[in-house]
């Protein structure tokens, strides 16, 4: 295969969910352009509708526009709210319910109810809201808020999740919010308060957000999503020949682990056109082809690549070498137990590989990789074995294709348009 040309990703789905979420507690009317419009963000915008917020529609192209209401904008739901298959929807509206005087359920998909939410859940209950969940601390989950009092947590996992679900009980609630994490995870949602002239105090790994009177509505442009530009960076580096550019990309260094990665297997990727939107750091990035070699990853840098473990470890597949990811059990308590599949999944193709605990190991390889991947309907294990499918000889067939909609819905359609046929 050869990679050529230029190419844009869909806009960041954190920041995305963060924007929508913000727009709604800001006084008066916001317009932001680029936001994801896909199955989890679409969740969120479904939720903050049945709570009384006025979301244009996401669709690509257009500038999504929110009434906020402020700090308190939300009414009682009428029915339960389905937050689809988004974790972030979940935990980030848990979060804001906590500092609202009504009830509200939440639910899921079959994917979202399996997956535990009491690192969010718990830290809520000690600032003051009554949160019941299914068994397991699972969805459903039921959430009445009221006074909250000021909280400090500390964390003992780095989530960003955890960390906004707190600062935004601790806006909606006016009370200060401290988190202190054991590393730092990404700081979207702190770069953004920042952006809105919110004061946010940063020492060491623990940040600290005060009540605030309100947030001023805002306009701006949401970068393209550093995890889904890192699929079409990757098919580059597998590629034969040629050259890759993806422009307007988010590059905030919380976010990009990956690319220190790819540099210790031998690759490079080249940051240009630098510039700044919503008070995030954009750039173009540039891939070519590398002969890769094994790397390992430690604990301390799992936060700013864990969505991108399964594809480096489909790159460590052709990788001269073994390759180690030590402390990413975290995958195991994603959309999927994405730690066994990504292992199963390159025993099925021919790799030798294995998981034990929260270490992965997989040992590169010059065959071809070929059998049928199992993605248990996880978008990132679809897009990760999809380029792993592009090397040549490969014949990976995906048992569920379409389960990329929830991040990227035109995947498949770019990365066919970037790679050609020597």
């Amino acid at each position: 295969m050869i990679a050529r040309g230029e190419a844009e990703v869909p806009g960041d789905k954190s920041i995305s969910h963060r924007v929508l979420f913000l727009a709604a507690l800001a006084a008066g009317r916001s317009a932001f352009r680029g936001a994801l419009a896909a199955g989890d963000t679409r969740a969120t915008a479904a939720c903050l509708r049945a709570l009384g917020v006025e979301v244009s529609p996401l669709s690509d192209g257009h500038a999504v526009r929110v009434a906020g209401r402020g700090l308190r904008p939300f009414r009682a739901p009428r029915g339960v709210l389905d937050c689809r298959n988004s974790g972030t929807t979940a935990r980030l509206l848990l979060g804001l319910l906590s500092g609202h005087p009504f009830g509200a359920t939440l639910t899921g998909d079959r994917s979202l109810r399996r997956r535990p939410i009491g690192r969010v859940a718990e830290p809520l209950r000690a600032m003051g809201a009554a949160i019941a969940t299914a068994e397991g601390g699972r969805l459903p989950a039921t959430v009445r808020g009221g006074p909250l009092r000021p909280y400090e947590h500390a964390s003992p996992v780095a989530s960003a999740q955890v960390k906004t679900a707190l600062i935004f009980a601790g806006l909606v609630g006016g009370v200060p919010v401290t988190v202190r994490e054991p590393v730092v995870s990404r700081d979207h949602t702190e770069r953004l308060l920042r952006f809105l002239g919110v004061t946010v105090k940063v020492a060491g790994t623990a940040v600290t957000v005060h009540s605030v009177e309100g947030i001023p509505a805002f306009e701006g442009k949401v970068p393209g999503d550093f995890s889904s530009a890192a699929y079409l960076l990757a098919a580059a580096v597998a590629a034969e020949s040629g050259e890759l550019a993806v422009r307007r990309v988010g590059v905030n260094p919380t976010r990009t682990g990956f690319v220190a990665a790819l540099e210790r297997m031998g690759a490079r990727l080249d940051v240009v056109d630098r510039a700044a939107y919503l008070g995030e750091p954009v750039a173009t990035l540039v891939a070519r082809p590398a002969a890769l070699r094994a790397v390992e990853i430690g604990p301390a840098e799992v936060p700013s690549l864990v969505d991108e473990v399964p594809l480096l470890a489909c790159l460590a597949a052709r990788a001269e070498g073994t390759s180690v990811f030590r402390g990413v059990g975290e995958l195991r308590v994603k959309e999927s137990d994405r730690l066994a599949l990504v292992a199963r999944n390159l025993v099925a193709l021919g790799v030798r590989a294995g998981s034990e605990g929260d270490t992965l190991f997989v040992e590169g390889t010059d065959a071809p990789p070929r059998g049928c991947v199992t993605t248990a309907g996880d978008h990132r294990l679809a897009m990760a074995f999809a380029v792993l499918g592009t090397v040549p000889g490969a014949a990976v067939a995906l048992d569920d294709a379409r389960c990329v909609a929830v991040s990227y819905p035109h995947f498949f359609r770019d990365l066919a348009a970037v790679l050609h046929h020597a």
